[in-house]
């Protein structure tokens, strides 16, 4: 029997084998998930107590974070503390128009082609005034080129691969989350896909994540920071997380659990202590080196580092 499914114009299509094994690792479980609501009034209270506290080591400072900065300062605390200069590449572009393909596919109606899509995502980037927007308007033929080529891979990996997105289900790109809305500390986000149309305190929200490249162990980290965020804002947690891998088709899945929700709250509260003791001085940041060292500004001038490329320290 053919595998079936509702398309973002409403119609019934067949599924690709592809598609239809994605839609079983994301689908909800017969039964409704609905956590206890004492466990969101406890995270948010433990959350909030933390928060308080935290602002009496800033003083006037504010600290605003992502899930980068979370594994950044997780890692080598130097060079998340470093200032870097940022500039706008093909690669460093790629997922932006990428992501804004993906949003307006979402709200387009009829069938697409990827590649009316990335065009239309990179004509409206630029007419930004950001610095992105800036960056594209200037661009060689050679590097437009070079751009729509990459952000056109990923769109068509994602439409060939993905199920069909069902407007029923409330699908949102590039969803900005925040909690709260003010203070010393505020947790901020853009998350790639979430879907789910809430129902009571039922726990029906799927966050998706667009990965490239390699499995690895922080993108789930990343899900639980937006899992954490959701509950603090909502009351509901999401019921599933899932990282979302473009050159394979093939996503890594994960249920959201009270153990789940109860670990991102560790992690956050940990980092931002670490933040909080960089930020205002209380002690010096610490060298843990790794794969950041390869693009890291403070190189030239950390022994740490240079050892470790050249394989130089024990493991």
């Amino acid at each position: 029997m053919a595998v079936v499914a509702g398309g973002a114009s409403g119609e019934v299509r067949e599924l690709t084998p592809l598609q239809a094994r994605m839609l079983d690792q994301l689908r909800k479980a017969p039964e409704p998930v609905v956590f206890d609501p004492a466990l969101a009034e406890e995270i948010r209270a433990t959350v909030s107590e933390a928060i308080e506290a935290f602002g009496e080591r800033l003083g006037d400072e504010q600290l605003w974070v992502s899930k980068h900065r979370l594994s950044t300062i997780l890692g080598c605390e130097a060079h998340a503390m470093a200032p870097g200069e940022f500039a706008w590449s093909p690669a460093t572009a790629t997922g932006q128009v990428s992501h804004r393909a993906i949003q307006l596919l979402v709200n387009w109606r009829g069938e697409p082609a990827p590649a009316d899509l990335v065009d239309e995502a990179i004509a409206r980037l630029a007419d930004d005034d950001r610095s992105l927007g800036q960056w594209i308007a200037a661009l060689s033929p050679g590097d437009e080129a070079d751009l729509r080529g990459n952000a056109l891979e990923r769109v068509t990996r994602f439409v060939e691969g993905f199920p069909p997105l069902d407007k029923r289900a409330h699908p949102m790109t590039e969803a900005r989350v925040q909690w709260p809305l003010d203070g010393p500390v505020v947790f901020a986000g853009k998350v790639d896909l979430v879907m789910g149309r809430p129902n009571g305190a039922e726990s029906t929200k799927l966050i998706i994540d667009l990965k490239t490249g390699r499995h690895s162990p922080r993108h789930r980290d990343d899900l639980r920071f937006y899992a954490l965020v959701e509950t603090l804002r909502t009351g509901v947690p999401p019921r599933k997380l899932a990282s979302y891998y473009l050159d394979v088709g093939e996503a890594d899945v994960e249920d959201v659990t009270e153990a789940v929700l109860r670990t991102a709250v560790r992690r956050t509260l940990d980092a931002v202590d670490t933040l909080v003791e960089l930020t205002t001085g209380e002690r010096e940041p610490a060298v843990r080196p790794g794969p950041t060292c390869n693009w890291c500004t403070l190189l030239p001038t950390c022994d740490v580092g240079q050892a470790h490329l050249a394989g130089d320290l024990d493991d």
